[in-house]
């Protein structure tokens, strides 16, 4: 399997798997902002995925807009936008993928 596909299938896991715990949150609660946070944080196991995973994606936008730009990756909006919208594990093998058509674009050239 070419790393593009491969990233493109974590990419398509990284959006079910977590959602499949956030959909029924939101069928339950609806977007309550701080009923989510309050849940995140409840216990200290819970602040501890919390913060990793928010430290994750400033750390991946400052690679996004880096290394995007470095190997001319085109709409590095789209990952950004997937990492607010569901998270690292989405945002990341996005980019990644993305990254891969950018360089087979280059090698083509």
């Amino acid at each position: 399997m070419k790393p593009k596909t491969a990233y493109l299938v974590l990419a398509v896991i990284g959006t079910v798997l977590p959602y499949t715990q956030f959909l029924p949150f939101l069928r339950a609660h609806g977007l309550d902002l701080r009923l989510f946070v309050q849940e995140l944080f409840s216990t200290r196991i819970g602040a501890f995925f919390g913060l990793d995973v928010i430290v994750s994606a400033m750390v991946l936008i400052v690679f996004v807009f880096v290394d995007g730009r470095r190997e001319g990756v085109r709409h590095l909006w789209a990952p950004i936008a997937a990492t607010l919208a569901v998270g690292v594990s989405l945002g990341l093998p996005l980019f990644l993928a993305m990254r891969e058509g950018a360089l087979e674009r280059r090698a083509a050239a």
